[in-house]
């Protein structure tokens, strides 16, 4: 094989493991604010449009988050179940021990088959067992069930270990965070160590002051634009104005140009109805998107500007994507880990970001204010979630689509 040869298939492997990256977390319900087990999962790929979709195909039905050109939606990314069992993954790149295996990647195929059998964490390791060998697998599984459980699964072609939420030996203060490596694989091997560790940075802080709730997930970590190697949080020293350029190398940031997604679990507790499982889907770049709860209700249906038919892009998505596109208007070299944050936030607080915050802050509070009532009376109102459901999409196509337009148009 030439030298031109191994530098192509050198580039390719590479922009693999930087494309199937992702930063995820699970919390046991006995440490988070209000005794619900967390699931989060921010996403990294270069397949850039995604969407949220029903899947009816099995035994049970699901609610998953897709590909947006998987049009037989072979494949989840993250998802849950009516039964509340809930699942995502981090690909691991430690835990194969023979890298010329070719059957591999069936991640997404595997979780899907599991959201439609699946109802518990034992379940789930029945499965796994089960499952023909090679799995085809290398990827740190998270799961949460209706029944308080929550841990990791590192898998492998031939097997798992299981890292309990649950279980101090595993867990000291509740949770378990994963990168792209296995504490089980090759030492020093895989992707995310600097993410990590500002994961861990901010898991311990907001441990410490009881601040492991929904808001920590969705403001603090899936926006997060702070390198805990050279302590710089690009979201202090703002720069003056979205006049000013002020390009800044995120590559390492939790959030970062390929981040498609941001998805968290919110379980329910013992006894509650499963069926008040909530993903709250950013469905986009975290900095160029909103949070949207949406439940597996198959009867009502999701809001339309996250989902789309066949091989189609959901609305939110694309809006999202364009904004991305001028926070990051370099695409030759190393210009795409470059953002010009004076457009995502600025002293003057118009930044993309920031004008985008405040619709968000409207879908979160209703959104919460419904939960609560469901979860008082033990049953989500239908016709109350279609109502919200077709506000979100009025709120998104209306007052969403016009911040897309003038900073288009800037």
């Amino acid at each position: 094989m030439s030298w031109r040869y191994c530098l192509v298939f050198v580039f390719i492997a590479f922009c693999a493991k930087v494309s199937l990256a992702c930063t995820t977390a699970v919390v046991s319900g006995k440490y988070t604010k209000d005794g619900r087990p967390l699931l989060w999962k921010l996403r990294d790929t270069d397949t850039e449009d995604n969407k949220v979709v029903y899947l009816l195909d099995g035994e049970l039905k699901g609610i998953g988050l897709i590909n947006s050109n998987d049009e037989d939606k072979e494949q989840v990314w993250a998802g849950c179940n009516e039964s509340g069992f809930s699942i995502m993954n981090s690909a691991s790149f430690n835990l194969r021990n023979n890298d010329t295996i070719t059957y591999r990647d069936r991640e997404g195929f595997l979780m899907k088959e599991a959201l439609l059998v699946c109802k518990t964490l034992q379940d789930f390791e029945t499965f796994l067992n089960e499952y023909p060998k090679p799995m085809g697998i290398e990827a740190n599984f998270g799961v949460i069930d209706a029944e308080g459980g929550a841990a990791y699964y590192e898998t492998n072609d031939y097997g798992y270990v299981k890292f309990d939420a649950n279980d101090k030996k595993f867990a000291p203060n509740g949770y378990i965070i994963r990168s792209n490596y296995s504490y089980t694989g090759k030492e020093n091997k895989g992707y995310g160590f600097i993410r990590y560790a500002t994961t861990e940075e901010l898991f311990y802080t907001a441990a410490g002051s009881n601040q492991i709730d929904l808001d920590f997930f969705i403001k603090d970590l899936s926006r997060s634009q702070y390198n805990s190697l050279t302590k710089e949080n690009l979201f202090q020293n703002l720069p003056e104005s979205a006049e000013f350029t002020s390009y800044k190398n995120n590559q390492d940031c939790i959030c970062r140009k390929g981040t498609t997604n941001s998805i968290v679990f919110q379980g329910v507790r013992k006894g509650e109805d499963a069926a008040l499982t909530t993903m709250w889907t950013i469905l986009g770049n975290p900095l160029s998107s909103v949070a949207i709860p949406v439940f597996n209700l198959t009867d009502v249906s999701l809001p339309s500007v996250i989902t789309a038919d066949g091989d189609e892009n959901a609305y939110l998505c694309d809006l999202s994507l364009k904004l991305l596109e001028k926070m990051y208007p370099i695409s030759r070299g190393s210009g795409a880990s470059y953002i010009n944050f004076s457009l995502v936030a600025n002293q003057e607080d118009n930044g993309i970001y920031q004008k985008l915050i405040p619709y968000e802050n409207k879908i979160i509070r209703k959104g919460q204010y419904f939960i609560e009532r469901w979860r008082k009376e033990g049953v989500i109102d239908k016709n109350e979630l279609a109502k919200y459901y077709k506000w979100i999409d009025k709120l998104v196509v209306g007052r969403l689509t016009k911040v897309v337009k003038k900073n288009l148009l800037k």
